[in-house]
């Protein structure tokens, strides 16, 4: 890859790199200071303005200086145990463990649970290298036909076959829903499906929700797999995408009510006493209001899911009228494009890859965007994901227009700049095969 492209090796010491979306998003933000015109796909983070009762919580919560209980103080524990209520999964506090950000608590779980990894393939960037950190064996297993972010039943009962025919131990299922990167959710017949595999084979499920509050279509049906077997499951969360609040690294989680349940809860507490205390203060405060779930909270996830799902949409026709295969987008704010259709007229431009494609349509499109390969997909495979979450506006000014269009009923992609974006992605993607 040319020096101008994206290189995932930006070295933390030997053998280590940063995070490819992070490295990609710290590149980006240099080559556009520099003054580079460039569509930035390849970030997955909802820029969009804090909601200023969020703000206001955080400046009334600024003295809580104290370090607190390291599973969160009881109001905003109690607060989550509400959110999770209300969506059929009923909670007592005592089930419920605040931190820094969903991916601390994931990273703990892998910490204190013994056995190897089931991973959906694709998935998100970090849960193979969490697992690896963590000594353990990253098996994938491919996705349905239909979603992302779920291992295949099928194929899920077959690795772990296979896997204990050759000595590993898989014990562990991380899934997500909806998915990074496919911006898929899950129907329930699959859900329980998978479900149905876990309890055969005794596998615990590790369920990321974070995107559950991103629904496109606000008469979906959503399952998690806590509803199915709820003594097997633990659900992560967070305010990173739905609330917009990546920066300020919220997360939590709910652990079964069972006796299992009770001990890996007090087993990610010690290993969030030794690593980060407890969720600082005044981040709990925003929490026990965000989790509370108050009118005007409801009223913001709502409008803001409209604005993913319109946007993502677009980014969706723009692809597939270019000649790509792609699952429309039902969750979040990613598409998940395959562009296998057009190998041929790549390959003559020198494009055989991912990397390759990714490195093309940064250098000659001015589009950036992350491969499928980051996400443990086949290098040869011509996928990459796009963030559509990135087009709502380089300023705050142009954001809280594109939530404003939203919440009004308007269309967001009337506005002059989420237009000029998509215009200039359609170019490019138009382009693509051009010599």
């Amino acid at each position: 890859m040319s020096e101008r492209g994206y290189s995932s090796g930006a070295a933390a010491g030997p053998g280590r790199r940063v995070s490819p979306n992070l490295a990609l998003d710290e590149m980006v933000a240099r080559r556009q200071a520099a003054g580079e015109r460039i569509v930035h796909l390849g970030f997955g983070e909802s820029r969009l303005p804090v909601f200023p009762p969020l703000a206001e919580r955080l400046a009334s919560g600024a003295d809580r200086n104290a370090y607190g209980p390291v599973p969160g103080d009881d109001g905003v524990r109690a607060a989550v145990a509400g959110y999770f209520a209300r969506r059929n999964l009923p909670t007592e506090a005592g089930q419920v463990l605040l931190a820094p950000g969903s991916k601390a608590l994931l990273l703990a779980l892998q910490l204190v649970r013994p056995g190897d990894v089931l991973l959906a393939g694709p998935c998100w960037v970090t849960y193979e290298p969490q697992a690896r950190l963590a000594g353990k064996e990253a098996i994938s297993v491919p996705v349905p036909v239909e979603c992302g972010g779920v291992p295949d039943p099928a194929s899920l009962r077959e690795a772990v076959k296979e896997a204990r025919g050759r000595g590993a131990d898989p014990r562990i299922v991380v899934l997500t829903s909806p998915d990074n990167p496919t911006g898929t959710y899950a129907p329930p017949a699959l859900v329980r499906e998978l479900c149905a595999v876990a309890e055969e084979e005794d596998l615990l499920l590790v369920s990321d929700e974070i995107y559950r509050d991103i629904l496109h279509d606000p008469d979906a049906v959503y399952l998690s797999p806590a509803e199915v077997c709820p003594d097997r499951t633990i659900v992560v969360t967070g305010l990173s995408k739905s609330l917009a609040l990546g920066g300020w690294r919220i997360g939590a989680a709910r652990f079964p009510a069972t006796p299992e349940g009770e001990r890996l809860r007090d087993d990610v507490a010690s290993v969030a006493s030794e690593i980060w205390s407890t969720l600082a203060g005044p981040m709990q405060a925003v929490a026990e209001y965000a989790f509370s779930e108050p009118p005007e909270i409801r009223e913001r996830l709502r409008a803001d899911a409209r604005l993913h799902g319109v946007v993502a949409r677009a980014v969706y026709e723009i692809v597939t009228a270019a000649g790509a295969e792609c699952r429309p987008p039902t969750g979040g704010f990613y598409v998940y494009p395959d562009f296998e259709p057009l190998r041929g007229e790549l390959a003559a431009l020198g494009v055989t890859d991912g990397a390759s494609l990714q490195e093309r349509l940064l250098d000659r499109h001015g589009i950036a965007v992350l491969a499928g390969v980051h996400f443990g997909d086949d290098p040869r495979a011509l996928r990459f994901r796009a963030a559509t979450s990135m087009l709502y506006g380089r300023t705050r000014e142009e954001q809280r227009a594109a939530q404003d269009a939203a919440e009004r009923g308007a269309d967001p992609l009337a506005l002059p700049h989420v237009r000029d974006a998509l215009a200039a992605i359609e170019r490019g993607f138009t382009q693509l095969t051009a010599p």
